[in-house]
């Protein structure tokens, strides 16, 4: 077939990639310089299993700043360009979505249309209303930054969403086990479980199970908040209530709070979809985490504190690393920020070691990429995940990386 993806982030570079094995697939992006890595066979994101397949792997994939003529010659369009949830104002941005249809619409209007892009509850429904002329699929994505391609050669699930309100409902439901079975085709597993539903009820699927993952983290971050207050060792504890197999061992290690692409909007996307249906935990979980980061900044805030009563006249506080997780480049709604923001508000300077960042300042705050140096300078070191090259200045750092894994 002829494919069209529409976005290069991590879901959409990662479906160019698998899809591309055994299909003609086009990428489409609006940066040229991401486009130029990709035609040289670079990945311009952090992921190992992208990184190998486009410099070692016979792929069938091109990428192109001219959606028009990609979507036009295309049999099949993915949407997987970014989506942001604003909480202040009750909104999800689509926009960019829209944008891709609206072209696709204008230069191939038969083509079929999965949106991988992450979306309110009920909107590819809307989008059958607006768009009556339209073919949508809505397709939910489980990745995990830095590894986006390895869990779609390896997908715990492959499920697509029809709507059942399209003028197109027989057809998009052949279309749906088409697609699907183009997941499978690229996977490296044999029998993975394919669900085809409604497309409102894969929509909810994919904000259910982000926000239980959310939970999860809050509820090991609470955990870790309740024995640092009691003086309890919280790997103890943590290592005791994983061993029950209906809790397991998984997405237990304590952190400075859920963040990245997907859970802090997901979560506060799905409570906005409570709108007038109760609801208690849903909104437990969003403020679970604002309550963790308030607890990490007073903690680190205590340390300067015992500094300046040491001696030190105006203590420096180091941020090791924006990224969410380790192997992965996105800053995007890290819970070192909230750290950071926290900090800084007290009027205590910060200084950022960021080697993927090209930049002199990060909201204000000093960026350096020379490690010996930001050892040096700083006081306290907050690190969300620990790393060896912090073991020569470990009295420095402050962090809940129990584990030492993501």
């Amino acid at each position: 077939m002829n494919i069209a993806v529409a976005g290069t982030g991590y879901v959409g570079l990662s479906l160019a990639v698998l899809l591309s094995q055994h299909n003609h697939v086009t990428a489409v992006d609006v940066v040229p310089e991401k486009v130029d890595l990709i035609n040289k066979g670079l990945s311009p994101i952090a992921d190992a299993e992208i990184e190998d397949y486009l410099a070692n792997h016979e792929l069938d994939l091109q990428a192109t700043l001219d959606g028009a003529a990609a979507y036009k010659e295309s049999d099949l369009i993915v949407i997987a360009t970014p989506t942001n949830y604003d909480s202040d104002k009750n909104f999800f941005d689509t926009s960019l979505v829209e944008q891709v249809i609206d072209l696709v619409l204008e230069v191939n209007p038969g083509a079929v249309m999965v949106i991988k892009s992450t979306v309110p509850v009920g909107y590819t429904k809307e989008l059958t209303e607006r768009y009556p002329k339209g073919k949508f699929l809505f397709s939910p994505e489980f990745l995990r930054e830095g590894h986006a391609l390895y869990d779609n050669l390896h997908p715990s699930r492959i499920i697509v969403g029809v709507p059942s309100e399209s003028a197109y409902a027989g057809e998009l439901d052949e279309a749906a086990q088409k697609f699907a079975a183009l997941l499978a085709e690229g996977s490296l597993d044999d029998e993975t479980q394919v669900l085809i539903m409604r497309a409102t009820e894969a929509e909810a699927v994919k904000l259910f199970a982000n926000t239980y993952l959310a939970l999860r983290v809050a509820y090991f971050n609470e955990l870790d908040t309740y024995a640092c207050v009691r003086g309890l060792d919280a790997s103890q504890i943590i290592e005791g209530v994983g061993l029950d197999p209906r809790i397991g061992g998984h997405y237990n290690n304590p952190s400075f709070g859920y963040g990245g692409y997907c859970l802090p909007k997901d979560t506060k996307q799905l409570l906005a979809n409570y709108d007038e249906v109760p609801q208690n935990l849903i909104e437990a979980i969003v403020e679970a985490n604002r309550t963790r980061k308030d607890y990490i900044a007073d903690e680190v805030l205590d340390r300067v504190t015992r500094l300046v009563y040491q001696g030190v006249a105006q203590p420096k506080v180091g941020v090791y690393r924006l990224t969410m997780k380790t192997g992965s480049d996105n800053f995007r709604a890290s819970s070192i920020q909230g750290i950071m923001k926290r900090i800084k508000s007290r009027g205590v300077p910060v200084v950022v070691y960021e080697p993927t960042l090209d930049a002199e300042e990060f909201y204000g705050s000093e960026v350096t990429h020379d490690i010996d140096a930001f050892k040096e300078a700083c006081d306290v070191i907050l690190a969300n995940r620990w790393n060896e090259e912090l073991a020569d200045v470990e009295d420095k750092v402050f962090t809940r990386d129990l584990f030492k894994r993501d």
